[in-house]
């Protein structure tokens, strides 16, 4: 199994994930790799970790989230791995959830979110994104 990381999706990724599948409730399982130091586009707090830049993200996220009817499931730091095997672990694990698709797509294009897209990007290093079905019950 080849596993990629990765900061954003491709215009083709993006394109097929919104316009594909069902648009019904679901969620989305973000696993987290941070750079050992955020890496601002401007040079600026240039000795913060990453996790921290991220954390900045992460402290603004739930009210866009909010916003478009969704909500964070989960967030934590990973730990350990019982089974299975990777070369590398990924630093942390969250869950959001969207009404749909169409939610999702509204909060990344809000001034809102825009506006705190850079400590997530100056923060991670990569990630993997997981769509799951989500279950109301």
């Amino acid at each position: 199994m080849n596993v990629t990381n990765q900061l954003h999706p491709t215009p083709e990724q993006a394109m097929a994930f919104f316009t594909g599948g069902d648009d019904a409730p679901m969620c989305m399982v973000n696993l987290l790799k941070f750079r050992d130091k955020a890496e601002y586009a401007d040079g600026s707090d240039a000795d913060l970790s990453g996790r921290d830049a991220y954390l900045r993200y992460a402290a603004g996220v739930g009210a866009c989230l909010a916003a478009v009817g969704g909500k964070v499931r989960f967030s934590g730091a990973v730990t350990g791995l019982m089974l299975g095997e990777v070369e590398e672990l990924w630093d942390m694990v969250a869950i959001a959830e969207y009404p749909s698709r169409k939610a999702m797509m509204a909060m990344i294009q809000s001034p809102e979110y825009q506006a705190i897209t850079m400590h997530r990007d100056a923060g991670l290093a990569g990630q993997l994104n997981i769509c799951t079905k989500a279950s109301l019950a």
